[in-house]
């Protein structure tokens, strides 16, 4: 993503913005600290798992080192969650404007998108919040922070900068980066990945998309929006193929209606560089096309980043797709190594890496026995509407014979909905077959990644849907979509048998 130059670090456009980013997550002037004898603590890699973790540890006393090759603030600051929802919110609002004359008002003729100033202000954005993750902030909190490669020359020695660092507990928090699918001629043609699409300036007029899962659907309709003519090649049979097919059958119909070309079941055979224009030859529903564009952003799943760590000699198992291997409580095979993030987890989420580091800090320093499978991690892809979700789908409990019961609610039967003119969405809730438990929840919404907290405090809690449908909602809100879901639940509490004695007894208080 960046390109070190004679006397600094240049990150693309190297305007003002990306350089304060830059002196503050990879100061040029920084000198790494004269080691400790020896570390309680020593993390690499300085992602959201590894920041949490290095900052825990060091609060509650710990002498700990953090090592980062590349940006502290990892892909959550630098290349995913911070500039991704910066580009989002403006898409919306280019939404918003487009139907404006639904809600009576009439916007002026010739109103433009200016895609670079989106940009900068992303990356004024991104600079703005990048303190948080400063080298300086990590630092004046009692972390000896090391810029360079950390690699490991035995099981309690990591060197960095030439520098041996000892320590009684490591953890590897690397994190992952974007897989390359082996497709002829994508790496002569060229291609974006979320690493540097967000170092545009110039908007593509015609962009395709390889992957329709999280990565790929957010920035598809989001430059769709911008103006971009969008293709987006997917190779099964629904966007999003992780996700409830109600849920992204609804984003499916909005992708149409906003002319996003979506082609399910598709396989590209291979790309030709043709002057500046990219031609892709791929094959859907038994016929061979072709797709012309300007550029091709990756968004085909993640990589986990194990290489050139040293792991063979500090004995630390790993698969080259699947990362680090881990135990419940996030213990590699090396009793006094663990890893967390993205580097070992099937949810490569900046919320799940947060939860994960403080399992680490507990077991790893105060002999903790804290398990991973214990968390109720819900997630969101923040399309419009977001998607979003938290324990088993119907799949998912089919797949381990779990017996459940489904409470759905359409959103175009919730009143601000209606008012918001936001009527695309639904709530799933799942519960165990005969019970009132909550197992799982789909949620379809303008702001369904604020509503599933509800429904995730609810499992946490072991509150169930009865709790719920108790629960007073503000009116008129989009979440009384859940308390409208747990009423559905309640009636069906009302069995014949049970509403005959409610009858006798009102009879009899007559």
């Amino acid at each position: 993503m960046a390109s070190s130059a004679a006397d600094r670090l240049i990150l693309p456009p190297d305007d003002r913005f990306n350089q304060r980013l830059v002196e503050n997550v990879h100061p040029q002037d920084w000198k790494n600290p004269e080691p400790a004898k020896r570390y309680n603590l020593v993390v690499i890699g300085g992602g959201t798992a590894g920041l949490v973790t290095a900052a825990g540890a060091a609060g509650l006393g710990a002498k700990v080192a953090l090592i980062e090759r590349n940006l502290l603030g990892g892909d959550c600051l630098n290349v995913g969650c911070v500039p991704s929802k910066a580009l989002i919110r403006a898409a919306r609002t280019i939404a918003e404007l487009r139907r404006a004359s639904e809600f009576g008002v009439t916007i002026p003729n010739g109103w433009t998108v200016d895609f670079s100033a989106i940009m900068e202000r992303m990356r004024a954005l991104r600079a703005e919040i990048s303190p948080h993750d400063s080298a300086k902030r990590f630092a004046s909190l009692g972390v000896d922070v090391f810029l360079g490669d950390g690699i490991f020359r035995d099981g309690e020695t990591i060197e960095v900068g030439g520098s041996p660092l000892k320590f009684s507990r490591a953890v590897i928090a690397t994190g992952a980066r974007a897989a390359i699918p082996n497709i002829p001629g994508l790496t002569e043609a060229g291609y974006l990945t979320n690493e540097t699409v967000f170092q545009l300036t110039e908007l593509p007029r015609r962009l395709a998309i390889l992957g329709g899962g999280p990565i790929g659907c957010e920035l598809a309709q989001a430059f769709s929006r911008f103006g971009s003519e969008v293709t987006l090649f997917e190779k099964h049979s629904q966007l999003l193929p992780k996700e409830d097919p109600d849920a992204a059958s609804i984003i499916q119909e909005i992708f149409q209606r906003e002319k996003i070309k979506v082609l399910f079941e598709s396989e590209i055979e291979h790309i030709e560089l043709q002057g500046t224009e990219k031609h892709l030859t791929y094959r859907a529903a038994g016929q061979k096309e072709t797709c012309v564009v300007d550029a091709i952003l990756v968004s085909a799943g993640r990589q986990p980043n194990v290489e050139d760590l040293g792991l063979e000699q500090a004995g630390v198992l790993f698969d080259p797709r699947q990362g680090i291997t881990v135990d419940d409580q996030l213990r590699t095979s090396h009793p006094h190594i663990y890893a967390a993030g993205d580097i070992c987890s099937k949810y490569r989420f900046t919320h799940a890496a947060d939860a994960m580091a403080r399992i680490v800090i507990r077991n790893a320093l105060f002999l903790g026995r804290e398990k991973v499978s214990s968390l109720t991690i819900p997630w969101c892809t923040y399309t419009d509407p977001e998607i979003a979700h938290v324990g088993l789908t119907e799949r998912m409990a089919e797949e381990q014979a779990i017996a459940i019961e489904t409470f759905k609610q359409p959103l175009d039967r919730v009143d601000r909905a209606l008012l918001d003119g936001e009527t695309s969405g639904l709530a799933k809730i799942h519960v165990k077959k005969g019970t009132d438990k909550i197992v799982g929840a789909t949620l379809v919404s303008a702001h369904a990644g604020e509503s599933i907290s509800e429904i995730t405090l609810a499992m946490v809690a072991g509150k169930g849907l009865k709790t719920l449908a108790s629960v007073i909602h503000p009116y008129p809100t989009q979440a009384e979509m859940l308390k409208k879901t747990a009423d559905a639940y309640q009636r069906t509490r009302l069995t014949p048998f049970v509403k005959g004695l409610f009858e006798k007894w009102l009879a009899w208080r007559r």
